[in-house]
This record gives structure tokens, sequence and C-alpha cells, in this order.
């Protein structure tokens, strides 16, 4: 950088940092939702449909523990939820909140025959259906299979999306550490281990990025056009983003320590999941229990779940309705990026929708289809021939499962 290249560089920085004190508006998740179920931190939050008749199979997002639900919702033209909203879905997502003291306690069995199956028994019951989508986030999709694969009668359809399941891997520097990490040494120490512990380490696995490049990256786009009011309002915008970005990394929940525990050893120390030996209170995890429809999503190019973490997934389960897709962006990319909007989520959206349709109601529509084939004798045929008694009809009934 020559010595014109810096003064142009300072007057932006400056400029920067002037709009940085200005701005205080940049909310994030402002799709709107209500809550409709709460057990301990957890609550269950329903977004707000925007069509008049979404599809009969409602989604369930399960977001990992670290960090917020809200980078699917960061900002309205940057939103996985409202456009899954949009495409016509009915869209839950469970909001782990912030672990108390007790929370230190809690166990991977906890969250999802807990939390979990208390959140899906509970869409089941205000959507009167039998079975629901779940959508799993990273560490989040890694608890999605688990829950898929011991009760897989409650799931319709299963979507991953930049989740690990193979921690037999050395790419990303995620899993080397966590292979070597003295995790019963610092649970006991903290009980529930700050947010900040684990997020300083998600850092590190890409500190340039994170740290340096970002800033740098900020600054350069800044316009300085005095008296521009469009100049302006871009550049506004932009820090806005950026500060909405920023909230979603320091917003780091503590983490429940046995849950941290069980996490580490059985999964990235151990890889016992992907061999069918994990066990949760006392129940051994079967993958090949999972033949519900599968969506495998991966990112290319991502630093925190390599591909190679996510890609075994298809190969363990029973499903015969199963289908990877890879698109070339990084792990949050795939939430924010350009490509998220354009790419990712219309064809998650695609995927979906013919396998959104009840069992009850495919079921119905096959003997409706069934009775249409059915021929009938002409007239001329029957004419002068007496007319048989109709047989007595039989009725049909059928029932429809719900959350008890």
């Amino acid at each position: 950088m020559n010595k014109l290249e810096s003064i142009e560089f300072f007057e932006k920085f400056s400029h920067g940092m002037t709009l940085f004190s200005q701005l205080s508006d940049f909310s994030v998740g402002t799709t709107p939702a209500e809550v409709v179920y709460t057990e301990d931190t957890m609550k269950l939050i329903h977004y707000i449909p925007t069509v008049k008749k979404p599809f009969a199979v409602p989604i369930l997002v399960v977001y990992a523990l670290v960090n917020r639900y809200y980078i699917l919702d960061l900002q309205p033209d940057k939103s996985v939820m409202k456009k899954l909203l949009d495409e016509g879905f009915d869209v839950y997502v469970l909001d782990w909140g912030y672990p108390t003291g007790i929370g230190k306690y809690l166990t991977i069995d906890d969250h999802v025959n807990g939390y979990i199956n208390n959140a899906v028994d509970k869409i089941r019951e205000i959507s009167a259906v039998d079975k629901i989508t779940i959508l799993g986030v990273c560490q989040g999709g890694t608890f999605s299979v688990m829950y898929a694969a011991l009760h897989p009668e409650k799931v319709k359809n299963l979507i991953t999306l930049v989740a690990p399941i193979n921690f037999d891997t050395n790419k990303g520097l995620l899993h080397v550490w966590a292979k070597n990490l003295d995790v019963d040494r610092i649970v006991d120490y903290f009980g529930v281990v700050p947010g900040d512990v684990l997020n300083i380490g998600f850092m590190l696995a890409d500190p340039f990025r994170t740290m340096i490049d970002k800033y740098v990256d900020l600054f350069e786009r800044i316009e300085i056009k005095p008296g521009d009011e469009e100049s302006q309002r871009k550049n506004e915008e932009m820090i806005r983003n950026f500060l909405r970005m920023e909230k979603w990394i320091f917003d780091s929940p503590d983490q429940p320590g046995e849950t941290l525990r069980q996490f580490v050893k059985d999964c990235y120390q151990n890889n016992l999941l992907i061999k069918n030996a994990m066990v949760l209170n006392g129940q051994k995890i079967n993958l090949k229990n999972i033949t519900m429809p599968l969506l495998n999503v991966m990112a290319e190019f991502d630093h925190l779940v390599p591909n190679e973490a996510s890609k075994p997934l298809n190969d363990a389960v029973s499903s015969s309705d199963k289908e990877t897709l890879v698109f070339k962006t990084g792990h949050i990319g795939i939430f924010v990026g350009s490509k998220s909007q354009k790419e990712v989520c219309p064809k998650i959206a695609e995927w979906l929708r013919p396998r959104s349709i009840p069992d009850e109601a495919k079921k119905d529509k096959t003997v409706s289809d069934e009775a249409k084939k059915v021929k009938t004798i002409p007239d001329e045929v029957t004419k002068d021939k007496p007319t048989p008694a109709k047989p007595r009809e039989q009725r049909r009934t059928t029932t429809q499962g719900r959350a008890q």
C-alpha cells in the first residue's frame, strides 16, 4: 500500500468509524413469530405463515447450541426462515436460550429425547399431523440425526444442513483440536462452560478472516462522497449488515457441561455416531433406523464442518429416497451469502414440496385415483336386465395421530 492509498484508506476508516458511532438500529430476527411452547430455557418459536394455505407438513428447524438460531433470520433479505415461509412452508425453530447454573447437568439425551421430542410432539398437536419435517443445522443437524434414528415414526423428512456426522477427519482445525481436547478438565472446572471459550476456538479456526480481513474489507468498501445521499445510505446499510453479523458472532450462549463432554468424547474423539455405537439413555443409536426421505446439504468451502464429515450420512441410513447437495460457499455463507437466497433455499424448497403432503392425504388421493379408473358398464349392455340391489356401503374411517 503506497502513501496515497494509505491516506485514502485512513479517510474511509475515519468516515466508517463516525458511522459506527451514529448507527444504533441493526435489529436481527425480524420475521414475525410467536412463542408457542417453553421448557426451562428452551422456547419453541412459530413463524407466522406468509401464504394463505401452507404445506400441511410443518418444518422444525434445530440449530446448534453454539451461537444463536437467528443467523437463519439475520435480516429480511438474508433470511432462510422468510424464504421458506414465502415458499409456502409452515416453519418452527428451537431457541435453546441461555443455560443457567443447573444447565451443567443437561446431557445430549435431555436435548434429543427431551427438548426436541417435546417440541416435535407440540408441533404435531398444533398441526394435527403424525409426522413433521426436521431441518437440522450444524450441531443441531447431528442432534436431528440422532432424533430421527430414535423416533423415526415422528419424522416425515430429514434435512441436514452443514451437519457433522462422521468425525474421523483431519480436515478443519476444529476436528484436529477436539480430538486432543481435555474436555473433562474444562467441564469439571466450569460446570457450565462459558460460550466465549468455545467461540474463541471457532474464531481461531480461521483467524485472519474472522479477526482482521473482514474489518479491512469493510472499510475498503466505504464510499467517500460528501453530500451524496445515495452513497451515505449504502454506507449505513453496509455497516448495519456488518453489525448484525458481529452481534451474532459474539452472541455465544454458555454450554451445558455434560452435553459438551459427551459430544466431544462420543463424537469428535471416538466417532461413535457413524459406527451405530452411540448410546442415549441406554438406547443405542442405529442410523439404519432412518428410512424417511433425506436431503444432505453441504458447503464446499466449509472450514468448520468439512464435507468429509457430512457425506457418509447418506450411506449410513436405510432411506431409499436420499439426495446430496453441495453449494460453492462457506459455513456461514450458506445461511447469509448471495447463494443462500438464490440457490440454497430454492433447492431445499424444490426438494421438500412434493414430500410435504401428509401420508393420510396421499392414501386418500390414491383411493380416489383408483376409483376413477373403474370402468362403468355401458347402458346398452344392462338394458332390459334387472338392476341388482346395491351392496351396503362400507364406512371407511381414518385416524390422525396427535401428540398427547
